[in-house]
């Protein structure tokens, strides 16, 4: 089930209105400040004529060799985006620049063809290798750079570019200094000499063609939603969760009188953000899943009434982070290898 209940009223006015309905402009949207940054950035960095065209659409993307990116329509009107919240979970501030960086960092590939270069193969590997969803990766490599969770850079070497144009571009990444020593260095290197190279060159390949717009998107908000939201409940439903959870917290029947209890679910609501993320960026496993057994273990601790004591409600969430770190491991480990899924 999609959780639209979870969003305030007004949002849900718009679930029956089509999405090329709701009248969205990049322009006059929340996240345009969030592409002026980008601009910003760009010129900061030294890149005076690479500017790429910014646009809604269905999800975060650039269209392969194409030079243009691709915002998600929800980062378009904060209604839909506690639709999106109350679903998946929005972006904060700093997510969306990393994923503007990101696909940034496709459309520089694009704009200047530098995946056509004998030193981008060498480098990257090859840009014509096939997409893998499930990609094996290689935990705390450094051979890749760490930005988006779920070890993205290994997934192909166009993401690898990306995520290596985004960490260059990153005025807070500190670079140099962090990724000293690793193979990744080579990378960064090669990337600040072709941004240094372009700066004040025209892109070859300037404009290009989007994909998905807003105006194209004849479905409902609610037809999006149930179309596009990932049902892991089947994946997490032979979880045994009532045992475990009792031995990190206190059934009513133990609770000792007089003393002071934090209710266990409200406790884990207030953390499930940061739970998920941290858990999603550490273990690759997808971030959908990963919210699922969060969700669903709050909701078991609601069924059951657990509590912690006052006391011991920060090491009670240590040990049930640890616990969900656990369970996710055996999707990524175990007999069911379900790995992460972002924007390409």
């Amino acid at each position: 089930m999609v959780a639209f209940e979870k969003a305030p009223p007004e949002a849900r006015q718009l679930l029956p209105v089509p999405i090329r309905e709701l009248g969205l402009r990049l322009e006059q949207s929340p996240v345009a400040e969030y592409v002026h940054r980008l601009y910003d950035e760009l010129e900061a960095a030294g890149l005076h004529h690479f500017r790429p065209l910014c646009y809604l659409s269905d999800e975060w993307g650039c269209p392969s060799e194409e030079p243009v990116i691709g915002i998600p329509f929800y980062l378009g009107d904060r209604r839909v985006s506690h639709i999106e919240d109350a679903v998946n979970d929005i972006e904060d501030a700093r997510e969306i620049m990393m994923y503007l960086r990101h696909e940034a960092g496709h459309a520089f590939n694009y704009a200047y063809e530098f995946y056509r270069g004998d030193d981008w193969h060498e480098l990257f590997g090859s840009f014509r290798r096939p997409y893998r969803d499930d990609y094996p990766f290689v935990p705390f490599s450094r051979d890749y750079v760490r930005h988006i969770a779920g070890w993205y850079a290994q997934k192909h070497p166009d993401e690898d570019f990306a995520e290596t144009f985004a960490v260059w571009l990153d005025p807070e990444s500190n670079w140099r200094q962090r990724y000293s020593g690793w193979g990744a260095m080579r990378k960064l290197l090669y990337m600040d000499r072709i941004a240094r190279a372009v700066g004040d060159v025209e892109p070859k390949h300037a404009t290009g063609e989007t994909d998905v717009t807003v105006d194209e998107m004849e479905q409902t908000v609610e037809e999006f939603y149930r179309e596009y939201h990932a049902d892991e409940s089947a994946l997490i439903a032979g979880l045994a969760l009532d045992a475990d959870l009792t031995d990190i917290f206190v059934e009513p029947s133990r609770r000792v009188a007089g003393n002071d209890y934090r209710d266990a679910a409200e406790l884990l609501s207030e953390h499930r953000r940061d739970i998920v993320d941290k858990v999603n960026y550490w273990t690759g496993v997808r971030r959908t899943l990963v919210r699922a057994l969060v969700v669903a273990i709050e909701q078991k601790l609601r069924d059951l009434g657990l509590a912690a004591p006052r006391e011991r409600s920060r090491s009670a969430m240590v040990e049930l982070t640890v616990y969900v770190t656990a369970l996710a491991m055996t999707f990524l480990t175990g007999t069911r290898p379900l790995r992460h899924r972002k924007p390409q």
